[in-house]
């Protein structure tokens, strides 16, 4: 809002501003989802690396140590662990998006009760 500004100008901002916060929710409620989907793929093939290991294990009889048996998991699951952190970065960025812009329809309000106050004198 550069120049003179308007109860119109405020108007049209708060619903240029409604229209893109209910895009950033949406997008959040994807993130959410995507991120759910891959902890959940991420902790059953983590689940199943461990049995995995452990089998491999006491099939050759060695005695295996639990942070070694964690460290095979983990590397078998490097690529599931991958797609949980960038989910998690996605849903991040949705989260501060929302708020930012939560933030400037806070402003918009206070332009607009600015505005109001100015025309009433």
């Amino acid at each position: 809002m550069s120049g003179v500004v308007t109860p119109a100008s405020v108007e049209a901002r708060l619903v240029a501003l409604s229209k893109q916060l209910d895009e950033a929710h949406g997008e959040l409620v994807d993130a959410e989802r995507s991120f759910f989907d891959a902890k959940g793929d991420y902790e059953i093939a983590i689940a199943a690396a461990r049995m995995r290991e452990g089998a491999r294990a006491a099939d050759k009889g060695v005695k295996v140590t639990v942070q070694e048996r964690e460290d095979a998991a983990l590397l078998a699951t490097a690529e599931q662990l991958k797609r949980l952190y960038v989910a998690e970065a996605v849903v991040r960025a949705s989260r501060a998006n929302v708020a930012r812009l939560r933030t400037q329809v806070d402003i918009a309000r206070s332009v607009g009760t600015s505005v109001r106050t100015a025309m009433d004198l």
